[in-house]
C-alpha cells in the first residue's frame, strides 16, 4: 500500500490547500478517505523510526494520474528494510497552454513545497531520515521543501529526475537547500523534447533571460548541473546516453503492469547502476528493445527506480 500526502485543493487544476491543516492523507487502497476517518494517525505510526523517501510527480498531472504513476513506480523501488516511500501530490496541472504555463505552475510548486515542509516538520519528526525524489517541475517543490526544513541530521538524499528548473539552481537559487543534503543526484537526457522546447518557451514568456542565448535558460534535466561539480554534495552522473531514448515521461510515468514478459531481467536491481559516459552506449541488460505491448515497456521507469534506490 502506498501513502500519499495530498497538497491539492482540487482533484484537477486549482491551487494547493490553504493551510497545512487542510492536507489530506490518502492511500491507493483508500484514495478518497472519509473526512471523519483521517489516515494521518496511521501514516505517523507507520513512519516512526523509518528512513522515508518522499517522491513527487511533475507538471500537467492531476490527482488520479499522480497516484497511479507513483503507485506503480514505487513497486520497483528497493529501499532496504527500514526504507519507506510516501508520494506527494500537488496541483501542477496546466491551466492554459502547457508550453508556457509552467512558470505560473512554478508558483504552485513553491507554495506546495512550503506546505510540505510545514507538514513534515510538525507531523513527521519521528522518522529517522528524510530523502526526496522528484520528476520535472516537482524539483522546485522538493527544493523549496528542503529549504524550509530544520533538523539537518535528518536530511539525507535528493534525486532530481528530468528537472524542469534552471541548470544553475543548485549553486544559485537553491544553494541553501542543496547545502543541507548529504547527497544530491540528478538524472537528465538530451532526448527530453519537453525540456528542449517547452522549458525555453516558458522562460521566454515569463521574461527569464539569463543563460547563454538571451532568450532561454538551460534545464537541469537536459544539460545537468551548471557548473557540473557544484555543490560539493553532488554525486557526479553523466547525462543519459541518447541511445537509451529517455524522454521527459520515461522516468515515473507508467502504463499498465510493472512486470515484464518471460525472459526480461527487470525490475532493475539497485546496484550496480552506472550511467555510461558514451552517448551511444548499449541499453542496460534487461531493457526491452522491441516491446510488443505498452504494458511491458516500462524498463526506463524500472531503471530510474533502481537508480534512485541506489542513491537512497
Amino acid at each position: 500500500m502506498t501513502y500519499f500526502i495530498d497538497l491539492r485543493a482540487d482533484s484537477a487544476g486549482g491551487n494547493p490547500v490553504a493551510d497545512v491543516r487542510d492536507i489530506v492523507i490518502r492511500t491507493d487502497a483508500e484514495p478518497n478517505p472519509n473526512p471523519t476517518m483521517s489516515l494521518e494517525p496511521a501514516l505517523i505510526e507507520v513512519l516512526a523510526g523509518r528512513d522515508v523517501l518522499f517522491g513527487t510527480h511533475g507538471f500537467h498531472v492531476n490527482r488520479a494520474d499522480g497516484m497511479a504513476n507513483l503507485g506503480h513506480w514505487t513497486e520497483w523501488l528497493n529501499l532496504g528494510p527500514n526504507g519507506f516511500f510516501v508520494g506527494v501530490l500537488w496541483p501542477g496541472d496546466s491551466r492554459w497552454v502547457p508550453f508556457i504555463d509552467y512558470p505560473a505552475e512554478g508558483d504552485e510548486a513553491i507554495k506546495s513545497g512550503q506546505l510540505l515542509a510545514q507538514y513534515v516538520s510538525t507531523k513527521l519528526m519521528g522518522v529517522a531520515s528524510w530523502s526526496f525524489v522528484s520528476h520535472s517541475l516537482g524539483a522546485r517543490l522538493v527544493l523549496e521543501a528542503i529549504r524550509g526544513l530544520k533538523g539537518l541530521r535528518k536530511l539525507k538524499t535528493v534525486t532530481l529526475m528530468a528537472a524542469a528548473i534552471d541548470d544553475t539552481c543548485l549553486s544559485d537559487e537553491y544553494q541553501d537547500a542543496a547545502s543541507k543534503m548529504q547527497k544530491i543526484s540528478a538524472l537528465g537526457s538530451r532526448s527530453d523534447d519537453v525540456l528542449k522546447w517547452a522549458f525555453p518557451a516558458g522562460n521566454l514568456f515569463s521574461g527569464i533571460v539569463t543563460r547563454g542565448d538571451p532568450y532561454w535558460h538551460g534545464a537541469l534535466g537536459r544539460f545537468g548541473p551548471n557548473p557540473p561539480n557544484e555543490p560539493p554534495q553532488l554525486f557526479p552522473t553523466p547525462i543519459l546516453p541518447d541511445s537509451w531514448d529517455f524522454g521527459h515521461f520515461s522516468y515515473i510515468d507508467c502504463e499498465g503492469a510493472v512486470s515484464g514478459p518471460p525472459g526480461e531481467s527487470g525490475p532493475f536491481q539497485p546496484l550496480p547502476l552506472i550511467v555510461p559516459s558514451q552517448n551511444s552506449a548499449d541499453l542496460p541488460a534487461g531493457a526491452l528493445t522491441q516491446p510488443q505491448d505498452t504494458q511491458v515497456s516500462n524498463w526506463r521507469q524500472s531503471w530510474a527506480a533502481g537508480f534512485v534506490s541506489s542513491r537512497f
